[in-house]
C-alpha cells in the first residue's frame, strides 16, 4: 500500500519534550519507519517549519517525509496553526496529484485528521482517524484544563465521518461512545509499539554514574511532556513524604514553552525542602531515554489523563518497574502488583506508600523488573505495525466493496 501518514501540528524529527512534540511524534515516526521495512510505500506529511528544509526528505528507504506550506514557515502554537488546516490539506492534494496517491490517509491528533479528512475525500481514500488526546477528556481530567470547543466539536465531527478510529487502548472506547457518540463497531484498539533493542536492560551501574546519581540513593524517574495533566505536582507531594529515604527525583522533558510551569515546580519543591532532591534535566533525545530509565529504580507516571502512557511502555522495556495512576491507557500496560502498581486516587500520599514499599525492597523491585521486560515484548513495533496494516487493509476493502455495490 501507499500510505499517508497526516501529523499536521508537529514534525515527527522534533526533538521530545517539548510543548509539543511527545509520545505522538514517536509513534508516528517509529510505526512508519517498520510499515515502510515491511514493504509499503509511506508518506509522512507535516506542516513547513523552516523554510530552509527541503521538501521531500527521505528518512528510510519506502518512508518519505514531506513539508508543505500552510502559514509562515515558522513553529506555530497549535491554536495559532488551526487556521492554515485548509491551506496544508489542498498543499497534500496537489502534492498527491503528482503521482503519490494513497490507498489510506491516516490523520493523528484532531488537527492531522482534519486535514486527513479533506485530502482522503480528494483521493478517494478511506480515513484512518487516530486522536491520541480528545479535549472533552481533558477538560474534564483536570478542572483547570480549557480545550476550546471548536476542538471539542470538530473532534465529534472527525469521530462520525471516520471510516475507522483507531485507538491505543480499549478505555478510550468507553470516552468516544460516551463523550462524541462515536460508533464502537469502527473503533479498532491497537497499542502503541517500543523498540525493545533499543530499550532494553542496561548497566545500572554505569547508567549511574553516566548522570551523576550518588551511591545507592534511590532515584524516580519522570519522562513526558511538562504540562499540568502529567501530575507532577502530585509527584514532588509525594516525594516530600519520603524524606528519610532522601531520594532523587529526575524530571525529563519539558523545555520548549514550559518554563513558567517548570518555575512553578521548582518553587514548589523549594517550599517543601526539597530542592536538593528534584532536577528538572529539560528535553533529551529521545535515544538517550534508555540510560534514565535504567539508572531509576521505580519510573512514576501520576498523569490525571495518558490515552495510553509511552514513557511507562519504555521504563518496562528497559526493566524499571512502574508507578502509574489508574488512568487510560496506563490500566492496560500497568499490571498492578506484578511489574508496578497502579494508583487510583490523584493524591500523593498513595504514591508515596507504594514508592517506599519498592524503595525498601529490592527483591520486589527486582522482581517487578523481570515482569516488566517480559511484558513489554508485546509491544514489538514489527507485531504493532502488522496489526495496524491489516486494519489498513480492512477500510481499503470496505471501501473498495463499497464502490463496487
Amino acid at each position: 500500500m501507499r500510505i499517508a501518514q497526516v501529523c499536521y501540528h508537529t514534525s515527527p524529527l522534533a526533538p521530545l519534550g517539548g510543548r509539543q512534540a511527545g509520545g505522538m511524534n514517536v509513534y508516528v515516526r517509529e510505526l512508519s519507519r517498520e510499515l515502510a521495512r515491511q514493504g509499503h510505500e509511506v508518506d509522512v506529511f507535516t506542516r513547513r517549519e523552516d523554510a530552509d528544509a527541503p521538501e521531500t526528505e527521505m528518512l528510510a528507504p519506502g518512508l518519505r517525509l514531506v513539508r508543505l506550506a500552510a502559514g509562515p514557515p515558522a513553529p506555530l502554537d497549535k491554536e495559532a496553526a488551526a487556521p492554515f488546516i485548509p491551506e496544508f490539506a489542498a498543499a497534500m492534494g496537489r502534492f498527491a496529484a503528482a503521482g503519490a496517491r494513497p490507498d489510506v490517509v491516516h490523520g493523528h491528533y484532531w488537527q492531522g485528521a482534519a486535514a486527513g479528512e479533506a485530502f482522503a475525500r480528494a483521493a478517494g481514500a478511506p480515513h484512518v482517524v487516530m486522536f491520541h488526546t480528545l479535549g472533552e477528556v481533558k477538560n474534564r481530567a483536570r478542572v483547570s484544563e480549557r480545550e476550546p470547543l471548536a476542538r471539542i466539536r470538530r473532534e465529534r465531527e472527525l469521530a462520525a465521518s471516520a471510516d475507522a478510529i483507531l485507538t491505543a487502548s480499549a478505555h478510550e472506547h468507553v470516552l468516544l461512545e460516551r463523550y462524541y457518540g462515536a460508533d464502537r463497531a469502527r473503533m479498532a484498539s491497537i497499542p502503541c509499539g517500543v523498540d525493545t533493542e533499543r530499550f532494553r536492560p542496561h548497566d545500572r551501574e554505569a547508567c549511574r554514574r553516566a548522570l551523576g546519581i550518588e551511591g545507592e540513593r534511590p532515584a524516580l524517574l519522570w519522562v513526558g511532556r511538562l504540562e499540568k495533566l502529567k501530575g507532577v505536582d502530585i509527584l514532588i507531594d509525594a516525594l516530600a513524604q519520603l524524606r528519610e529515604a532522601d531520594p532523587l527525583l529526575l524530571a525529563v522533558g519539558g523545555d520548549g514553552g514550559a518554563g513558567a510551569l517548570r518555575a512553578e515546580l521548582e518553587e514548589r519543591a523549594r517550599a517543601a525542602g526539597l530542592a536538593a532532591n528534584v532536577r528538572f534535566a529539560g528535553a533529551v533525545a529521545h535515544e538517550e531515554l534508555p540510560v534514565w530509565y535504567a539508572a531509576a529504580d521505580v519510573c512514576v507516571a501520576p498523569s490525571y489523563y495518558e490515552s495510553f502512557g509511552l514513557a511507562a511502555v519504555e521504563a518496562m522495556a528497559c526493566g524499571t518497574p512502574v508507578v502509574a495512576s489508574r488512568v487510560g491507557g496506563l490500566i492496560e500496560t500497568v499490571t498492578d502488583g506484578v511489574n508496578g502498581y497502579l494508583i487510583p486516587w490523584r493524591c500523593p500520599e498513595p504514591f508515596a506508600e507504594k514508592l517506599e514499599v519498592l524503595i525498601r525492597n529490592p527483591e520486589l523491585r527486582a522482581n517487578f523488573a523481570r515482569a516488566a521486560r517480559r511484558s513489554a515484548a508485546r509491544f514489538r513495533w514489527d507485531g504493532i505495525a502488522r496489526r495496524v496494516a491489516a486494519l489498513y487493509d480492512g477500510v481499503v476493502a470496505a471501501r473498495a466493496a463499497g464502490a463496487v455495490a
